[in-house]
């Protein structure tokens, strides 16, 4: 089926979005040990597989050789699973020579149905036994004492191609946990697609002073990058890390590539099934989603869904109907579409459609967003903002002086100054992220 057609039928069968259409591995950089494993992993001509393989099945195939005789623990959730469907908890758990022992959980837990935000307890897991520490509860770095006896800490996390969404903050946490140990403990990467492709690099970039949890790399806010990607360029970056260039030098790293991944590749492509990686992200159709509306509704009174469907996909604003939305913001983006829905109970507002994957810069959008709240809305949103208000909008869009702007300028904002200001940045990370790329 010809991509724009599986948009269109996907589209209006599901109420969701139209999913998005659509190397060897370069040097390591200096410091610390950056290591690729399954060797075909990093191209697709060699794979004659219907799907992807992912890296906990290129582990697989290999006969789990990276953990042979090591202990083990695990840092996953409810969308860590390999290709069939199994859980990586329990695919290692089975495995010959693998002495599984603890296992680690981020934001939303190992099940995936915390809410956002939510502070998540120590378990023990319910099908093996193993005792389960929350990285989103007492602490969001594993302690010494949590990483106790293990000789290895393999991550397994499905990420969605956005700054602010926390698995990639959490890796993050844990790979400097483990180099700044006195003993340094291997940290394995097992990789996954990045459901938006490798090729949108895009929105605004993070300024360093403001990381946090929700931007805790200096990137743009669509990134391009897989999460074992992201880990190479970290370890062998200077300063990327928060941790001493001793203990950066002296970290190991290996990420288990994945098989038949291609950067041109989004989700649609992989044959993959998608699993729920957070209660708000259900499909692949809200990655994409969360990318374009997400920054536009911290501030203001636009909203992206209505109850619990079109997740990050159903644009509505209060007391505005969708004609009023289309007209305000309906050609503002190349290459995305705006739909007028009315639902049930009256409720109107617009889908956000791909018309044109190639055109389209998906951040683009919230900014617009931005300014069309300064428009409608009697006070300027970002004038009234709170202090939390304030602070929650700065650390995920990374900039204070997009904040100040719309606060003193409101709708005579400077987008296209912005938006050219974002694609430069982008343009720089690609070319500074690009050694660490593991596929063309």
């Amino acid at each position: 089926m010809e991509r724009r057609e599986f948009f269109r039928l996907t589209a209006l069968a599901t109420l969701g979005a139209a999913l998005i259409p659509g190397c060897a591995s370069g040097p390591a950089g200096g410091g610390g040990t950056v290591t690729s494993s399954s060797g075909p992993a990093t191209t697709s001509k060699d794979f004659t597989g219907t799907k992807v393989m992912l890296g906990i099945d290129a582990l697989a195939a290999d006969g789990f050789a990276s953990l042979k005789g090591l202990r083990c623990g695990l840092v996953t959730h409810k969308a860590g699973v390999n290709g069939a469907g199994a859980r990586t908890v329990d695919v290692l758990a089975g495995a010959s020579g693998v002495k599984l022992t603890k296992l680690f959980g981020p934001e939303h837990g190992i099940d995936g149905n915390a809410a956002a935000e939510v502070v998540v307890k120590n378990a023990r897991d319910a099908r093996t036994g193993l005792p389960i520490y929350s990285l989103y509860g007492a602490t969001r770095r594993p302690t010494p004492a949590m990483l106790a006896d293990l000789d290895v800490v393999v991550i397994d996390f499905q990420d969605i191609g956005s700054r602010s969404y926390t698995y990639i903050s959490c890796m993050r946490y844990v790979i400097e946990a483990c180099f700044s140990l006195e003993r340094p403990i291997k940290v394995i990467v097992l990789d996954r697609p990045n459901p938006l492709g490798g090729e949108k690099v895009d929105g605004p970039f993070m300024d360093r002073a403001r990381r946090s949890y929700v931007g805790a790399y200096e990137m743009p806010y669509v990134h391009g990058l897989t999460i074992g990607e992201i880990a190479r360029w970290a370890v062998a970056t200077p300063g990327v890390l928060e941790i001493s260039e001793a203990q950066r030098q002296r970290g190991k790293l290996e990420v288990i590539g994945m098989r038949g991944w291609r950067r041109s590749m989004t989700w649609d492509q992989t044959g993959l099934t998608w699993v729920p990686t957070s209660p708000r992200v259900p499909s692949p159709q809200a990655t994409l989603g969360y990318a374009m509306v997400g920054l536009g509704c911290i501030i203001g009174d636009f909203s992206h869904s209505f109850g619990n469907q079109m997740h990050f996909r159903f644009l509505k604003y209060s007391r505005r109907r969708s004609a009023d939305l289309v007209t305000a913001l309906g050609n503002a983006v190349p290459g995305l579409q705006l739909k007028p829905v009315v639902m049930s109970d009256g409720t109107q507002g617009v889908y956000t459609e791909v018309s044109d994957w190639s055109k389209l810069k998906p951040s683009a959008l919230s900014i617009y967003m931005m300014r069309q709240c300064c428009i409608w809305s009697p006070t300027n949103p970002f004038v009234k903002a709170t202090a939390t208000e304030r602070d929650l909008f700065i650390k995920h869009v990374g900039s204070e002086a997009l904040f100040e702007e719309l606060k003193t300028k409101g709708a005579a904002v400077d987008v296209a100054g912005w938006l050219a200001k974002w694609d430069e940045q982008s343009t720089s990370f690609r070319a500074r992220t690009a050694p660490f790329r593991l596929y063309s």
